[in-house]
Formats: structure tokens, C-alpha cells, sequence
């Protein structure tokens, strides 16, 4: 199966809308097909600038499109419900046996309570999608009604992710405004997943290097 099968793949379409509908519910912020489909860009952009091969930047893609599909089960092991529901979807679709287990062991290893980079895909895909933060993934515009996960994401104002290969770094750049959020509470909610990310680069070879606002903090 390819990226664009599984992206316009129905069942996987419906897990992930309902999967976001639950989060929503419980006040977290998108985890809809819009957030999967750049975790899924950004995934095989990394492996891209530091030399793996279209397949594993392929797989890197259908892992970041479906990593979050177990949250239409529940939030609590998501990514492990996540890698099961993902198997019997690619089973089906004919995909690889060892293709399918590189995808869904990065998937079942995305969620920093329980996982951590295991090969080049699962790593890629814990990059991508821990630097995904960003203003427009929080759901309401009330700022009264911000909990400290709003917080964290609406206070940043530019971000991107950068990979130097000639160096081996990948870099994380953050622009915060520190009247919405203080450093103390992205910290917080965000240090085990800068750790995380730290530990994905070193298994791509590379260091990870977090910036906010233009100072070096990891």
C-alpha cells in the first residue's frame, strides 16, 4: 500500500475523525488528518536530508498518516492500539510483512509514556510529530477556556524544523510569547518530548538542538 492509498483510505479517515472527536471531548488540541499529514511530510523530510532510501522515507510517510488512529479506542495507549488497528489495515491491503512491521513498531513506539525510537522510521516519525506545535492546533479561540496544553501551543508564534546533514543535526527552532506561556510551563508539558526527540536524532546519526526564542536550551 502507498501514502496516498492509506491517506484516502476510509476506515482510516473515519478512526482518525473520531479519534479527534474523543480528544476533543477531553480538551485536547487537533490530532485530526490535517496534524497526521504533516507529521507525515516532516517525517520523510528528515530521512530524506540525511540519505535513507524513498522506501523508508515511504514508510515513514504511511506511519506518521496513521499514527494516531488508537485514539478512536482510547488516549490511554493509543499508540498501541494504534499499531494493531494499523496491521489489520495493511494486512488487508497486501502490504509486506517486514514493511508492516517496520511501520507499525513506529507507531506502537510513538508516544513518549511507553516508546522510543527503535530504527530509522520509528525515529523519524517521534521527531515529526513531537515538533509539531503551533497555534492553529488548538481548538477554541477563548482564551478563558485555555488549559495549559492551549497555553503551550497558542504562545508559539513561529516554529520550524530544520536538518543540516553535512552537520547531522536537527534543529527545532521556537518563537514564544511569554505573556501567553512561560518557559516554565513548556517545559513542563514539553521537556519529556524534547528528551524523546533527542533520543530519535541519536538514532539518525544526528544531534537534536531545540531553540526558543533564538536562545539554545537542548
Amino acid at each position: 500500500m502507498t501514502y496516498e492509498q492509506i491517506k484516502n483510505h476510509p476506515e482510516v479517515n473515519a478512526l482518525l475523525e473520531r479519534g479527534n472527536y474523543n480528544l476533543g471531548v477531553m480538551g485536547y488540541t487537533d490530532h485530526s488528518m490535517a496534524h497526521c499529514a504533516l507529521v507525515a511530510e516532516r517525517a520523510a523530510y528528515i530521512l530524506k536530508a540525511l540519505g535513507y532510501s524513498a522506501h523508508d522515507q515511504e514508510l515513514a510517510r504511511i506511519a506518521g498518516c496513521m499514527h494516531d488512529i488508537g485514539n478512536a479506542v482510547n488516549r490511554k495507549n493509543h499508540a498501541e492500539y494504534g499499531a494493531l488497528l494499523a496491521n489489520d489495515i495493511l494486512k488487508e491491503g497486501g502490504m509486506d510483512t517486514l514493511d508492516r512491521m517496520t511501520v507499525i513498531a513506529a507507531i506502537g513506539n510513538h508516544d513518549e509514556s511507553t516508546g522510543g525510537a527503535k530504527d530509522p522510521v520509528s525515529a523519524a516519525l517521534i521527531l515529526a510529530d513531537k515538533s509539531d506545535v503551533r497555534q492553529n492546533r488548538v481548538r477554541t479561540q477563548d482564551r478563558d477556556k485555555f488549559d495549559i496544553h492551549d497555553r503551550v501551543n497558542y504562545a508559539v508564534t513561529g516554529h520550524s524544523l530544520r536538518v543540516d546533514p553535512a552537520e547531522k543535526k536537527i534543529s527545532l527552532n521556537l518563537q514564544i510569547d511569554e505573556s501567553i506561556c512561560t518557559m516554565y510551563e513548556y517545559f513542563d508539558i514539553f521537556l519529556g518530548r524534547m528528551m524523546m526527540c533527542r533520543e530519535a536524532a541519536q538514532m539518525l546519526g544526528a544531534r537534536f538542538r531545540l531553540t526558543v526564542n533564538g536562545s539554545k536550551v537542548l
